[in-house]
């Protein structure tokens, strides 16, 4: 199967769920991140890669479309992935981020990590969040985190332990996955969606090329053409010029603290990717946190959604989540 099938066997798959999350008129959509788009630039440079297709694997069942939270009459959702074979101490749980500069993509971008993962024995979730078109920062933060509650406090109908739960996220939600390893429980980002008798924190985080530090000038320095915001003014509804404290408010590395996750990195090859990694890295080695980094050499941004890249990022996360939760 060629390449261009391959996609438009992925954009079909996704069309069902994506369509009616599309068509919600009062909720403003920008569609600039999506597999599509993101594969006609990714191989005109890499013509090898070829799309990461979602397939349901065996033993696994899916629940779509479940609402995890409301604010008012807004609905936030997410699809959970669950082995069959039951656990008796329930399953470690892994919720994912999808990426696009906090004001795009879909959460359905992620099936196939979701899917993998699943059918190596974990439960999977892959949520929305409300993005920079419909929701400044602080907001998507509230949402994840409620998540993260939500996960817990149906634990048992779907076989999750509890006490295992980790955060993955791509580009932007690898910075959100970041946030949430360093923030748990801290009230100021809890927001007050469902099930505040949780607790949001996580015991692993996985970041995806996302950074961990605003203020690092590969972030704060965009914006010098007003009418194009850089993804960072857009999401704080102010350049770090305007709000420097606001950036730094949001910015993971200021947060590593004795209760951080331990933290897997998988990069690309393009530094602007890393700001703030080496320097959080060091703060956790200081405080006997384990961290792992794995650099995936000439890769482009959004390697994730590509073979060959995917099955080399899936082993760096699979044995990282083993190490952390099995002890393997």
């Amino acid at each position: 199967m060629n390449t261009k099938t391959l996609l438009l066997l992925a954009v079909a798959l996704m069309a069902t769920s994506l369509g009616a999350q599309q068509k919600t008129a009062e909720i403003p959509r920008d569609t600039s991140f999506t597999v599509n788009t993101t594969a006609t630039k990714v191989l005109k440079q890499y013509p090898q890669a070829s799309v990461v297709v979602p397939k349901l694997p065996y033993g696994v069942t899916a629940h779509e479309n479940v609402v995890y939270a409301s604010d008012g009459n807004r609905k936030l959702r997410l699809d959970l992935f669950v082995p069959l074979t039951k656990s008796r101490a329930g399953y470690p749980g892994v919720l994912l981020i999808h990426g696009g500069g906090w004001r795009s993509g879909y959460r359905q971008m992620e099936w196939p990590m979701a899917q993998h993962l699943a059918a190596r024995g974990y439960v999977t979730a892959t949520a929305e969040y409300r993005l920079s078109t419909e929701a400044l920062y602080p907001t998507g933060v509230h949402d994840l985190k409620a998540a993260i509650r939500w996960m817990r406090a149906n634990a048992a109908m779907y076989n999750i332990d509890p006490k295992k739960i980790a955060v993955y996220g791509c580009s932007a939600g690898g910075e959100l996955a970041a946030f949430l390893g360093t923030t748990g429980d801290m009230k100021k980002f809890e927001g007050s969606l469902g099930n505040l008798h949780q607790s949001s924190r996580v015991q692993a985080v996985v970041d995806i090329d996302g950074v961990l530090d605003f203020t690092d000038p590969a972030e704060s320095a965009k914006d010098t053409i007003p009418q194009k915001p850089s993804a960072g003014k857009s999401w704080f509804g102010a350049s770090f010029k305007e709000k420097p404290n606001l950036w730094r408010e949001a910015s993971p590395i200021n947060y590593v603290n004795k209760k951080t996750a331990p933290m897997l990195f998988v990069n690309s090859s393009l530094p602007r990717f890393h700001a703030g990694r080496d320097e959080s890295i060091e703060k956790m080695k200081k405080l006997g946190i384990y961290s792992e980094v794995h650099t995936i050499p000439d890769t482009p941004h959004p390697f994730w959604l590509f073979h060959p890249w995917f099955d080399e990022a899936f082993g760096h996360i699979l044995k990282f989540l083993n190490k952390t939760f099995r002890g393997k």
